[in-house]
């Protein structure tokens, strides 16, 4: 066979690049490659790995050609590794010995295990390189939404067909109330796109709350144009989100935008998260309003801040409250994580009983007459406990105190406290150490220790002495040991006989000393204050009472119509 007819019965291979490189999406260089690579060991296969052969497309012709280099010599000892001079004139004229010079290989004289050698690479490379670009093509889109379909579903994993490549839709990343079927429509949001051995994985999810603010990007169009600005969202998929937006164009307004005319954007927004209630509230610099907007529809009466706490005590009218907490706690528990403060909510009534005990307890104090402890009350100091947390810098501006009579207030409040605390438990109260603890707060006070000259647990927040003597009996000698022992409060406070809010503040300060980039306010496994008030209920809480009967986390009738 001439080396002519062999070539009019090798394909032409630039028609099978370019198909390739269309279906595929993989680049023309990449394809040559692949092919010049497979030629290349079929080559080898067939004349020997150890030969010098090299393998080039040439494009013209559209096909791989093969050359075995070979040394050019007078006289030839190896037919396989040498040419002779004459035979190498007529390859290349200006041939000299010594030279090497490529010799074309007919690909016609390949074995058949040498041709399925050459398959195979081909099929693996293609593969490799179609994986390759699809990582390529996605690995950007993260964050992005993404429309595909649903192939099949395995042990309650969705995947879903996104054309080149499949998506998987995680049971945990779905929301609970949407069921799927094969071949239905989904839009869900890319979360993050990995690579694996078998190739580029789209992580795909539908109870992100980044599905949630795509969907308001591409139904508000000014959002998408950055005319109003979405400054945080919470969200519990399948039941209820909320939103704060903010608009940079004071004639623009934020909520009414999002809302659309008629309510149409936001609706469009509730079909497809398949009846997910959403609130949108306007965002406020002022953490007060921005709380009262979170906690709409319903009304406040009063907040009071704990700044060293990151903590809001709210307290609302009493036919409000189940509205405010919201259904198994859901409304309080969006509002915390839509604003970041800690939230405790209760009524007025609640509140007006804890206000007549404490005044009650206050003129008990030496000084302290009906209208200071109704000021005391009026003011936000519900408990002895708020008294003696108090600065004395705030203290002293209250009508009828001035410094000296505000340190003496917060020194009789926690000798009070402890004699209160006493007569609930059931204790005998120690008269001497009643005294011992009076005369101690009337004796002037020494210039305090620097912080890293004071003993370790003495360094939290609300620590003394005297619980810091228990826990050392205890075995609790370092903040160490106390952030180690992973005290639940409730636990911490019996055992020691603390208060809750004392606890929870002697807790965290621990965790923060720990770790100091422990953000102030986030304390983990709080159950509440001693008032019995709602803190932002966890996930799916039963319904609970408080001890006067007033609900604390109960189911709410509210019909909370979306802004």
């Amino acid at each position: 066979m001439t080396s002519k007819e062999s070539r009019s019965m090798v394909p032409n291979l630039n028609y099978l690049i370019e198909q390739v490189g269309k279906d595929k999406g993989i680049p023309k260089k990449v394809i040559v490659e692949t092919l010049e690579e497979a030629m290349l060991k079929a080559a080898q296969r067939t004349f020997g790995i150890e030969e010098d052969i090299e393998a080039q497309f040439n494009e013209e012709l559209g096909e791989v050609e093969l050359f075995h280099f070979k040394t050019v010599v007078s006289t030839i000892a190896n037919p396989l590794t040498e040419i002779g001079i004459e035979e190498a004139h007529q390859l290349d004229p200006d041939a000299l010995e010594g030279d090497s010079i490529g010799v074309k290989l007919e690909s016609m004289d390949f074995g058949r295990i040498a041709a399925q050698i050459a398959k195979q690479v081909i099929i693996q490379r293609v593969r490799s390189a179609e994986r390759e670009q699809i990582y390529e093509d996605y690995k950007d889109r993260k964050g992005d939404l993404i429309a595909g379909t649903v192939r099949r579903i395995e042990r309650g994993n969705i995947v879903v067909d996104l054309g080149r490549t499949e998506g998987i839709l995680l049971a945990k990343d779905q929301s609970p109330r949407e069921t799927y079927r094969p071949h239905d429509r989904i839009l869900a949001y890319v979360t993050d796109v990995t690579t694996t051995t078998k190739g580029p994985q789209i992580i795909l999810s539908r109870a992100d709350v980044g599905l949630l603010l795509k969907l308001f990007e591409m139904e508000v169009p000014e959002i998408a144009e950055g005319i109003v600005k979405i400054v945080a969202a919470a969200r519990e998929p399948g039941s209820r989100s909320k939103i704060a937006v903010v608009s940079r164009d004071s004639d623009v307004d934020p909520v009414g935008a999002c809302v659309g005319m008629k309510g149409t954007r936001v609706q469009n927004i509730v079909q497809e998260l398949r009846g997910e209630k959403i609130d949108i509230v306007p965002w406020n610099p002022d953490p007060v309003r921005y709380v009262c907007n979170g906690l709409a529809p319903a009304v406040v009466s009063q907040v009071l801040i704990d700044e060293e706490q990151h903590l809001m005590e709210i307290t609302v009218p009493d036919d409000q409250l189940s509205l405010a907490i919201g259904k198994r706690g859901q409304n309080v528990r969006l509002a915390s994580q839509l604003s970041g403060w800690r939230i405790e909510i209760q009524s007025e009534s609640k509140v007006e009983k804890m206000a007549e005990q404490a005044r009650e307890l206050y003129q008990r104090l030496p000084g302290v007459d009906a209208d200071l402890a109704d000021t005391l009350t009026r003011l936000g100091f519900l408990s002895l406990e708020d008294i003696v947390r108090a600065d004395v810098n705030d203290l002293k501006i209250i009508p009828g105190l001035n410094a000296e009579k505000a340190k003496v207030l917060v020194e009789e409040a926690d000798i009070l406290q402890a004699r209160v605390e006493a007569e609930r438990s059931g204790q005998e109260i120690d008269e001497e150490k009643l005294a011992a603890r009076r005369r101690a707060a009337q004796k002037p006070k020494a210039k305090p220790a620097a912080d890293d000259e004071r003993p370790e647990l003495l360094r939290l927040k609300n620590m003394d002495e005297e619980l810091q003597a228990r826990l050392n009996e205890a075995g609790y000698y370092t903040i160490a040991d106390i952030v180690e022992a992973n005290f639940e409060p409730k636990d911490f406070s019996e055992k020691f006989g603390v208060s809750m809010r004392k606890t929870r503040a002697i807790l965290h300060s621990a965790k923060q000393r720990q770790d100091p980039t422990l953000a102030a306010g986030e304390e983990e496994g709080e159950d509440g204050g001693e008032s019995g008030a709602v803190e932002t209920p966890p996930e799916n809480a039963p319904a609970k009472e408080a001890p006067d009967g007033s609900a604390e986390a109960g189911p709410s009738d509210e019909k909370d119509a979306d802004r």
